[in-house]
């Protein structure tokens, strides 16, 4: 076993503990960093959900949530829901999505950690696509470079948008980096 596979496996693998893919995503009922109340449930409604679990003071989060805003700035709409959801306080969260320019709601998830811990979170950052249909599709843990990329190609086939990739030429993106 490489050492790369090694501490994937020790420091949670890209599906250790969290919810596997063709799960059914727990509801989520929270109020977003700007006080509004969201639902998993009404929001599938409209499309897929990417819901991102984080912490402020975690470095992979920090590198991982501008490339979620990517995908948000590309394929976000009316179609396609894009959560952050923090297991921080409001205004600590606000100026987290204000630091590393994150657009998309950022929901608040502090108080004893319920969804988090329905959504089985050993590490974050711990990501999730979610269809419509309520089944997780992706589950991520930890930044996985060919996740996010399969998240890319789920987000362009949800939004009708063409797929553009999401690492920029020039880019130094690792494959991944434990959480």
């Amino acid at each position: 076993m490489s050492l790369k596979n090694f501490f994937r496996n020790a420091a949670g693998s890209k599906h250790a503990s969290a919810l596997e893919a063709g799960t059914l995503a727990p509801e989520i009922s929270l109020a977003s960093a700007s006080g509004q109340r969201m639902s998993l449930l009404e929001t599938l409604k409209r499309g897929p959900v990417l819901a991102a679990f984080f912490k402020v003071s975690c470095p992979t989060c920090q590198f991982a949530f501008p490339f979620l805003e990517r995908i948000h700035e590309t394929y976000g709409d009316a179609k396609l829901s894009i959560w952050g959801i923090s297991q921080d306080n409001a205004r600590d969260t606000r100026e987290f999505l204000k630091e590393y320019g994150v657009k998309f709601p950022a929901l608040i998830d502090a108080d004893g950690f319920a969804a988090s811990n329905q959504y089985g979170l050993t590490n974050v950052p711990s990501i999730f696509w979610i269809l419509p249909d309520g089944r997780i599709r992706i589950t991520s843990v930890g930044f996985v470079r060919t996740d996010l990329e399969s998240i890319t190609v789920e987000a362009a086939r949800a939004s009708g948008k063409p797929r553009t990739p999401l690492f920029k030429p020039g880019e130094v993106v690792p494959d991944y980096k434990p959480g």
